[in-house]
Formats: C-alpha cells, structure tokens, sequence
C-alpha cells in the first residue's frame, strides 16, 4: 500500500489493483487547495463540508459513507461506528472509522475521532499498519487521548492529520507541533515523506510517527 496526504483528514491509499480517497474537502469553503482525485473507491467519515466533497473525486465505482463491511478488487473495508465527541455523540453525532486491508497490510482512518476506543470497538479491528489519527483537538480527541488510542492500537506507524494547517478557514484547533511536543518528539527528528509505502514486514516494527507532506 502507499499512503499519500492531501491536506486535512485526506488521504489517498493506493494498493495494487485498487485506489482510495478518504474525506475530500470542500476546497472552497476550507481555503485549502485539493488537487484533482481519481480512484475507484470513495470512502466518507462523516458528513461535514471538510471531510464529504465527493465532487472532488473523479472515476469512482463504489462509495462508502457509513459502517458495514465492502470488498471490492481484492481490499477489505471495514466501517466501524463511534462517537464525534465525547458525550456519546449528543453534540456533534456519529463519525465513522475505516479499517482497509489487502495483502496482510492494513489502515485505520479514525475520521473525527470524538473519544478513546473501548475494548468492544479495539475488537472489531485486527493489527493496524498505520494509524490515521487526528491530533488537532477541539472536534476531536485531544493529545493525551491520541496518546491513549496509540497505545491501545499499538500500529507500526501513526500518521497525524486534522491539524491546523496554512490557508485553512479552520484556525481553532493546534497545530501539528503541539502533538509532537506533547508526545515528546522533536520535529526537527521528525521523519517527514510525500507518501508512505507500508508492508506486512512493517507489522513488526515499534511505533514510528511520520508526517506525511501534503501534495
């Protein structure tokens, strides 16, 4: 699999015979440029303007916007339900999780993850490659439950998202840097990439942040 970022909570994942987009934007409403998208799969979190922009997307077959179970071209996709807060989501409602394998390699896309993962909901997933996860706060988890989702999850890789980023029209939550200073990493070692290539050898691996560039 390889794992490419737009900006956001966007994120193509391109496997041998398939590719996916998950959450395109609205560019014109977030302020933030999304080049033109292909693939065969749209797959959607939830239904706000910075994650749902299927008009962004061109070519594709089968799109998904909730739980279930999809197979489609040899890949797996797994919608789990959970909450897009922490009050059982009575504020902001529900937001869907996306765990995709293919070949023993495998992603979780937490969405706007609102709360930590119980056990019931750790046990609907198997072994994660690379973990999603959103780091900004505000409408998501905060860093000291990023920190408690990672642990419990345990991925050969955690790729931050949801961030305050340049040019956005979402400015109230933190920027990348506070996830990584809370986490104890400095960015300055902070291994960055355009895209991340994962393989089931990478299962074996302790826990490795990387910050993927948008393109």
């Amino acid at each position: 699999m390889e794992i490419t970022y737009f900006g956001h909570s966007c994120f193509k994942i391109k496997t041998k015979d398939l590719t996916l987009v998950i959450d395109p934007f609205d560019p014109a409403k977030l302020g933030v440029k999304l080049p033109k998208l292909e693939a065969d799969v749209v797959l959607i979190t939830h239904n706000h303007f910075d994650h749902n922009y299927k008009d962004g997307v061109a070519g594709y077959r089968l799109v998904v916007e909730g739980p279930g179970e999809y197979e489609l071209g040899g890949v797996s996709i797994f919608g789990i339900s959970v909450n897009h807060d922490d009050k059982g989501g009575q504020e902001r409602g529900k937001n869907t999780m996306y765990y995709i394998e293919s070949a023993g390699e495998s992603v979780l896309h937490c969405g706007d993850l609102g709360d930590i993962l119980d056990q019931p909901t750790l046990e609907k997933f198997g072994q994660v490659t690379a973990l999603l996860i959103p780091v900004g706060g505000v409408y998501t988890i905060d860093t000291e439950k990023v920190a408690k989702v990672i642990s419990s999850i345990e991925p050969a890789y955690v790729v931050p998202m949801h961030y305050r980023l340049e040019g956005s029209k979402i400015q109230d939550i933190d920027p990348l840097e506070k996830f990584l200073d809370e986490m104890g990493i400095e960015n300055g070692a902070t291994k960055r990439a355009s895209s991340l290539r994962i393989t089931e050898v990478d299962n074996e691996n302790e826990t490795q942040v990387i910050v993927l560039e948008k393109q």
